[in-house]
């Protein structure tokens, strides 16, 4: 699962406030959350716009944040009450990875909706290393070994193969990560003195806003990335092409 409702609050609080039957007075009822635009946010933005926040007494406010290391920040710091946030950011925080702060993760808000979108290039370089059915489409799940020998092209010309992902931690990166490694392509180390991820990596990983991946993407700065929607549809929309989804499930 991938993006959870994270707040800042101690367990003692979590604790008391589950044994009492009684309602309390709230502690706080002014209160701000942070969200990437990404559509597993439609649980806050439903609870706002169909009044359920108002029936339990608070009044929330709605902040789309820049990015997922701005949106923890922003929860860490008190400047947001809460957020939705990728799965790893309340570990990663809670074990010292990055910011270290203790975050309680009260539910989670989606279901592995993630996707792999490459350009059109890519995708055309692709083509022929892919098996297609009877309708002549081609056979999922599509398997990375198809763009290896893209990507030996790519190095040959002196070009590094870039692709983006979300956040070190979020499970974004691992799928990429797994997929690529499943179909021969080495996606790079990570070390105590290089934590970027791409020690003697054949594709290179980096950070991208989820919705600056489009139009990142258009630009030839990545060729390819890993995101929950709608930015895979929004690529399509744009005219590249969303070739698969589901990668961990379909592959684990």
């Amino acid at each position: 699962m991938k993006t959870l409702f994270g707040i800042v609050a101690t367990t003692a609080t979590l604790l008391t406030g589950t044994a009492m039957a009684q309602s309390l007075e709230l502690e706080k009822d002014e209160l701000t959350f942070g969200f990437i635009k990404l559509t597993d946010m439609a649980p806050l933005a439903v609870a706002y716009e169909q009044g359920y926040f108002l029936d339990e007494g608070l009044f929330v406010t709605l902040e789309a944040q820049a990015n997922w290391k701005v949106l923890l920040d922003g929860v860490i710091d008190g400047q947001l009450d809460g957020a939705h946030m990728l799965a790893g950011q309340p570990l990663a925080a809670t074990i010292g990875f990055g910011t270290e702060a203790h975050i309680i993760t009260p539910f989670s808000m989606d279901l592995n909706g993630n996707g792999i979108t490459v350009s059109n290039e890519v995708w055309e370089a692709m083509k022929p290393n892919i098996p297609t059915g009877d309708d002549g489409k081609p056979v999922h799940p599509i398997s990375a070994s198809a763009m290896a020998p893209v990507v030996e092209q790519y190095k040959s010309e002196g070009k590094p193969f870039n692709m983006g992902m979300v956040f070190p931690v979020s499970t974004h990166n691992y799928e990429l990560r797994y997929w690529l490694a499943a179909g021969g392509l080495h996606p790079g180390f990570y070390s105590p003195e290089n934590i970027s991820g791409q020690i003697a990596a054949d594709v290179l990983l980096s950070v991208t806003p989820p919705p600056q991946m489009p139009a990142t993407l258009e630009a030839g700065t990545i060729y390819g990335y890993c995101v929950g929607e709608p930015w895979n549809q929004q690529a399509v929309f744009k005219g590249c092409l969303l070739y698969t989804s589901d990668v961990y499930k379909r592959q684990a």
